[in-house]
């Protein structure tokens, strides 16, 4: 029988730590993922179901943190739905029982890599990096952008100096580079 172990986006058996001037990059492989989009002419019971896992149900450019489940969204009845790995290693199977036939529910857990990163110089990385105008962001903003030709969603998590980043598992080393090449540039 295959002992199989699992990897982290950017290949190594723990996550990667970058600390570079007054910033701190993180890989965050601790998160279960799963898409909740509602099904036509379901879409209050979607959102009931919805409300009732997270509490207020995000809208536009908007997430809800909550704990342990949070949720971001994505468009138009589609939402990104996160919690712990550790504890909800189950998600989409879990939400799929919850939603039933109101919302089609996929896994997203492989899909997407995560980075978090905080400092006091967030902010100037954040303007270097992409579109996004960071300096009015508050606290449970989420926006698509695009870094390096990479699609990615970046969710303000503390109004002063944290966000967290999802990106392509597939270019995970790729969105890496960029943000490490960014956090060099401004030490």
């Amino acid at each position: 029988m295959h002992k199989l172990n699992p990897i982290n986006a950017l290949g190594g058996n723990a996550p990667q730590v970058d600390k570079i001037g007054q910033l701190t990059l993180t890989e965050n492989n601790n998160l279960a993922l799963a898409s909740v989009s509602a099904r036509l002419g379901n879409e209050k019971a979607c959102n009931k179901h919805l409300k009732a896992l997270i509490g207020d149900i995000p809208g536009p450019g908007r997430c809800q943190l909550s704990d342990p489940i949070s949720g971001y969204w994505m468009s138009p009845d589609s939402w990104m739905i996160i919690a712990p790995h550790d504890t909800h290693e189950h998600l989409a199977s879990d939400l799929k029982a919850r939603f039933a036939e109101t919302a089609s529910i996929t896994e997203q857990t492989d899909g997407w890599c995560c980075f978090d990163m905080c400092g006091e110089t967030l902010e100037r990385l954040i303007e270097r990096l992409c579109n996004i105008n960071i300096r009015e962001m508050r606290s449970g903003d989420a926006y698509r952008t695009s870094i390096e030709h990479l699609s990615c969603f970046v969710l303000r998590c503390d109004p002063i100096d944290q966000v967290r980043i999802f990106g392509p598992r597939s270019s995970a080393g790729s969105l890496h580079h960029a943000l490490v090449t960014i956090m060099k540039a401004i030490a």
